[in-house]
């Protein structure tokens, strides 16, 4: 939108893809805007300008507040998440701030407290059990990985490193991009990669240049305490890993083992130790988490060692009616079906089901809690001791 075109939609008045606020509004405000926008036809907001279509603007600190808020808003105070785009312009020497919603990829989006809205006219209104209903039967995105990051586009795609995957996953289909027959945009399309030259989550969190940087709080946070609770004021190492999802699970792993003691299991001085975990079994569970985790959570995956153990914590509780029962039993419902797809020639990960029973042939005493108050999936794998190996 250009200037022109801005003060055009201002003396045409509201309506329902329009918006007008004198100032900055409430956090709980804001999300009922952007819920109501996102479960219509989507429209902008204009802050500075009040429902007379009189421009007032906004002072500098405001206009600095209010791209925090948006940010915020859009993250914590919608379900799922949306990711608004603000525009700055000066019309007559004041400032105002256009903010952007788009028609929503997920609806129905709802506020943080659970209201739906959608547009009525100018105004909003709560939605009648009707139009959730025929919101939830319509063909939609239902899946977090599937959501598209309005930020982003093609050229954020690490190309060389989707090529490689392309390669082993579909040599037909990497021969035809090699010479040219197919377009790559075509091709991440197929695979919901990328949708509208936009990427999808999944896109992003596993070819993504810089995954965190459309993602931020999609990591993985490592730490060795110095004790057996995370109330120790003490700490032997940490790391935060940031990258594409084979970075963070090679390096989560890596993290851990290089942690864990070797013990000596033959009686010649110079034969290979045992790690007392398994390394199999970490990077079973740590790729787990980063697939199956809950991505409508805005929250790092941890890896958490201790004297006597190693947690590792996804955030979000078992989808559906899951129960470690269940996963123990190996079925497998998948959360995020793009993630899981695309990771079979990504990661050491099949999909069937089995990572859990095999976890559980080596080492019967690992933990798992399904904790749906707290919204988190906890693995607790205990240390050996030299006897126990």
């Amino acid at each position: 939108m250009n200037k022109l075109e801005l003060i055009e939609k201002i003396s045409n008045g509201e309506d329902s893809y329009t918006q007008f606020k004198q100032q900055i509004i409430s956090s709980k405000d804001l999300a009922k805007e952007f819920v109501a926008f996102s479960n219509s036809g989507g429209g902008i907001i204009i802050f500075g300008v009040d429902d007379d279509e009189n421009i007032l603007g906004l002072e500098k600190q405001e206009i600095e507040k209010l791209g925090q808020l948006v940010g915020n808003v859009g993250q914590e105070n919608v379900k799922p998440p949306i990711h608004p785009l603000t525009q700055n312009f000066t019309i007559d020497n004041k400032r105002v701030v256009v903010v952007a919603i788009e028609s929503g990829f997920s609806k129905p989006y709802k506020t943080s407290s659970g209201i739906y809205y959608t547009k009525a006219g100018a105004d909003k209104k709560i939605m009648s059990d009707e139009e959730l209903k025929r919101l939830f039967s319509e063909p939609k995105r239902l899946y977090a990985d599937e959501e598209v990051l309005a930020t982003t586009d093609i050229s954020d795609i690490n190309s060389e490193m989707f090529m490689q995957f392309l390669k082993k996953d579909n040599v037909e289909i990497y021969k035809s991009l090699k010479l040219k027959k197919t377009s790559l945009s075509q091709v991440l399309e197929n695979r919901e990669l990328v949708k509208n030259n936009h990427l999808t989550l999944a896109g992003n969190l596993i070819f993504g240049l810089e995954p965190q940087r459309f993602s931020p709080l999609f990591y993985i946070d490592c730490c060795y305490f110095d004790g057996n609770d995370v109330s120790t004021t003490k700490y032997i190492s940490e790391k935060t890993l940031k990258g594409t999802f084979s970075f963070m699970a090679d390096n989560a792993v890596s993290f851990v083992t290089s942690q864990l003691r070797n013990y000596q299991i033959q009686k010649e001085f110079n034969s290979n130790g045992k790690l007392e975990i398994s390394e199999v079994i970490l990077t079973e569970l740590v790729v787990n988490a980063l697939i199956h985790r809950d991505y409508y959570i805005n929250s790092s995956i941890k890896v958490f060692i201790f004297h006597n153990r190693v947690e590792i914590i996804s955030p979000g509780k078992l989808t559906n009616s899951l129960t470690i029962d269940k996963i123990k039993s190996g079925i497998s419902i998948p959360r995020n079906p793009i993630l899981s797809s695309i990771a079979k020639n990504v990661l050491p990960f099949t999909g069937y089901g089995s990572g859990i029973r095999r976890i559980l042939e080596i080492d019967s005493n690992v933990e798992f809690i399904n904790n749906k108050e707290l919204e988190q999936f906890k693995c607790i794998i205990p240390r050996s001791t030299a006897d126990e190996i």
